[in-house]
């Protein structure tokens, strides 16, 4: 039995083991792809989880704003000695009489409707801009992979050309061991390994800095490993960026105009509440008053405000008129920037797919034709090295372009989206 025991306690810890890595691999191949990073940072982001409860506080103050004022209750014991026939007390059945008064403030017509109205648009507001914070988090997202796929792609690179480099080193060795180079020939091909290896680093270094910028945004440790980015998104059709059409959905779902907009709604119903306060509020009240044990009598009562304070009020509604000003102008600045800003990065997303393109068709295989005829004349000594190197960078430089172009225009869409208010 004890061999079955032993077996089986391994076998468990074998199973526990393999769980365990199986767990860990899968939380590793984070950051391959956009979508679990989005849905990640939308469950654990601490910006947007208190926007979020900001927004749940606001619309727990629209019921209060038009609700009644609490009403209020006196009680007066009146002749508390019987005109000098007994000790003072404070027993309602032992004094003269007890006056009970219950008293309720009514507003003027009207305005608990407003006030209610203001509190639904503001917390309209602050859910707004719950949307546009995650909008901006979202973005960060989408321009921190792109930037990574840039430095894991730029890194790949360096590796890339690092290995051309030695076999030109080799090349250069062994021609330089036949008399037919000169040793200056081999410590240039190892400065440009040397550069290289140095350029690497610092790729690393950036990479790691964004990557902590981007754990922390998902609320995770600095130092929590990530995958590399596997692939960019696709871009979309040329068609689909069409300034007049996007102009309209940035109109009508951005979220921070829609903010700006119950912001204007909301000072201008808090105009309408100030040109109401020209008029009285009321407080209503019965009054039930008690003789020894039996209520004999019935009061009623009616109470005014008198506003007086004309110039007060005239203040007040000039700084309500001034506010609504304000709102709408604030609004107008903000979707001419928004506007403007659309139509720089459409235009930016436009010539980066460009460029793209001529890397890819044109200027690459033209950089690698020359790089081949050179290496073809440097071997049969009809070309310096130098012209060979030259011919290398020409490489670098079109791949270079091709990555820079890729990213720049992921970038240009996190915006168009971010301004946009929902993906593209």
């Amino acid at each position: 039995m004890k061999p079955i025991q032993y077996r089986s306690g391994v076998l468990a810890l074998v199973l526990l083991s393999a769980l365990s890595l199986h767990v860990s691999a899968q939380e590793a191949l984070l950051g391959a792809e956009l979508a679990p990073l989005l849905s990640l940072a939308k469950q654990s982001n601490p910006e947007y989880a208190s926007m979020q409860m900001e927004a749940q506080a606001a619309s727990e103050r629209v019921l209060p704003a038009g609700a009644l004022p609490d009403p209020k209750f006196r009680t007066e014991l009146r002749d508390i000695t019987k005109m000098g026939e007994q000790n003072p007390t404070l027993n309602p059945t032992d004094v003269g009489s007890t006056r009970y008064l219950f008293m309720q403030d009514v507003p003027w017509f009207g305005k608990r409707d407003l006030k209610r109205e203001i509190a639904e648009l503001e917390a309209t507001g602050v859910q707004s801009r719950a949307a546009g914070t995650w909008n901006e988090i979202a973005s960060k997202i989408k321009i921190a992979q792109a930037q990574r796929y840039f430095l894991y792609r730029n890194e790949k690179l360096t590796l890339e050309i690092s290995a051309l480099l030695s076999q030109l080193e080799k090349v250069t060795q062994a021609r330089y061991a036949s008399g037919l180079a000169a040793q200056q020939d081999v410590i240039r091909a190892q400065i440009e390994q040397t550069n290289l290896k140095s350029e690497r680093i610092a790729l690393q270094g950036e990479l790691r800095q964004v990557n902590a910028r981007l754990n922390l945004i998902l609320a995770r440790s600095a130092a929590d490993p990530l995958a590399p980015p596997e692939k960019m998104r696709s871009l979309p059709e040329p068609a689909q960026l069409e300034l007049g059409k996007l102009g309209e959905r940035l109109q009508a779902k951005n979220p921070l105009l829609y903010t700006e907009e119950s912001r204007q709604m909301a000072a201008d119903k808090s105009r309408e509440l100030a040109y109401k306060n020209r008029y009285p509020d009321f407080t209503l009240g019965i009054s039930p008053i008690q003789y020894q044990g039996t209520v004999k009598e019935w009061e009623l009562m009616l109470e005014i405000n008198i506003p007086l304070q004309q110039a007060s009020r005239r203040s007040q509604e000039r700084e309500a008129d001034a506010m609504l000003s304000a709102a709408k102008m604030r609004r107008e600045a903000l979707s001419n920037q928004m506007m403007s800003d659309l139509a720089e990065n459409i235009s930016a997303i436009e010539v980066a797919r460009k460029q793209d393109q001529l890397a890819t068709s044109s200027l690459l295989p033209q950089s690698e034709l020359t790089f081949n005829s050179a290496l073809a004349g440097y071997e049969a000594g009809k070309v310096d090295f130098s012209t060979l190197l030259e011919a290398q960078r020409q490489i670098r430089i079109a791949r270079q372009t091709q990555i820079k172009a890729q990213t720049e225009a992921q970038i240009r869409l996190a915006e168009i989206e971010k301004l946009l208010g929902e993906s593209l």
